[in-house]
């Protein structure tokens, strides 16, 4: 009988793409795995690029407690052989308690289980007193795998290059996107100026100059229906730039990663995309601690300071007499030598 696994992983973008990472080693070691999921149900769509998932179960958040209880009983009746809760949060502690009680860990019955320690106490440590206990850079895909450890799964030598986008997702991209790309497509660069936290972002105005004075280059902005400042990238040189701000759904986004010559991002989860697919980027870290790339097709630009990181995500305030001073030293004739560099390369 094929072995039977259950990931718990809600959220957020970057998390389950980097976490995706475990799906190559499980089938490693057992070819045969049935793999099932549990996300989020708004973040689950994107799950089904990787079609070595047997089945995602998606959560919906407006039905509570009661809602998650059910869905617990529902996964117990799989009978799953392994449990990796990949998240430690409120949710996956209800599931475990459902599908794993603690007693059955202590007596050895029942699925096996794992779990991705958030080391709270080595979080503390880090941003209140600067002591760091973490092995930097950080890389989170390389955090996920950790936990499969102890069941002996460490062989990560085959990946994944098979990904699954829907026909009509492919035809909805040719016609509303690639057809309009604005110059030649081999010169075309994706820009995600977005993202959760304003701090990680890189400056409005760094964006703009970088456009500026790459005018051998057009553009592609993917970012959300929320993040109107992208009007003013687009406005520097709207004759190269193609803004699809809330006009792509998460799917198409990653869709569109995997397309790309070269994406620019800060740490967001469609620079952890580039990095799932094998895809030239350049990653702008600035505050955070946690949104390293593992890939050696990424190429991470940031400054050394010792404030550096003071955020696992980007939320807190920034301590420098310059605002974002991690950030804007970033600059954009740097991200624009590195541009030339890998697109002509």
């Amino acid at each position: 009988m094929p072995k039977k696994f259950l990931i718990i992983r809600f959220s957020s973008i970057g998390d389950i793409i980097q976490c995706m990472t475990t799906i190559d080693g499980i089938l490693n070691h057992y070819p045969d795995a049935e793999i099932h999921w549990i996300a989020r149900k708004d973040m689950s769509s994107f799950l089904a690029m990787d079609q070595r998932i047997h089945k995602v179960w998606g959560f919906d958040r407006k039905k509570g407690f009661k809602g998650l209880l059910a869905q617990a009983k529902q996964l117990k009746a799989e009978r799953f052989d392994y449990v990796y809760d990949a998240h430690s949060n409120i949710r996956s502690i209800v599931l475990k308690s459902v599908l794993v009680p603690r007693w059955k860990r202590w007596f050895g019955i029942g699925p096996k289980f794992t779990m991705r320690s958030k080391d709270r106490i080595k979080r503390i440590l880090l941003f209140k007193f600067g002591i760091d206990r973490f092995p930097m850079p950080f890389k989170g895909m390389l955090s996920f795998r950790k936990p499969l450890e102890k069941w002996g799964i460490t062989d990560y030598s085959k990946v994944n290059t098979n990904w699954y986008f829907p026909a009509d997702l492919k035809d909805k991209m040719n016609d509303n996107v690639f057809s309009k790309i604005k110059g030649d497509a081999s010169k075309l660069v994706t820009l995600v100026p977005s993202a959760a936290w304003q701090m990680k972002r890189w400056p409005v105005s760094h964006w703009q100059k970088l456009v500026s004075i790459l005018p051998e280059y057009n553009f592609m902005i993917l970012a959300g229906p929320d993040d109107v400042f992208c009007k003013e990238i687009e406005a520097e040189a709207a004759h190269r730039i193609l803004n699809l701000s809330g006009k792509t759904n998460l799917l198409e986004s990653c869709y569109l990663v995997q397309k790309s010559n070269l994406v620019i991002s800060g740490d967001t989860g469609f620079l952890h995309a580039a990095d799932k697919f094998n895809v030239k980027a350049l990653s702008l870290m600035g505050p955070t601690a946690f949104g390293f790339t593992t890939g050696n097709h990424i190429k991470t630009l940031e400054v050394d300071m010792k404030c550096r990181p003071c955020t696992k995500d980007g939320s807190g305030k920034c301590k420098m007499s310059i605002y974002q001073q991690c950030m804007i030293d970033i600059t954009p004739e740097w991200v624009a030598r590195e541009v030339k560099m890998v697109m002509n390369s």
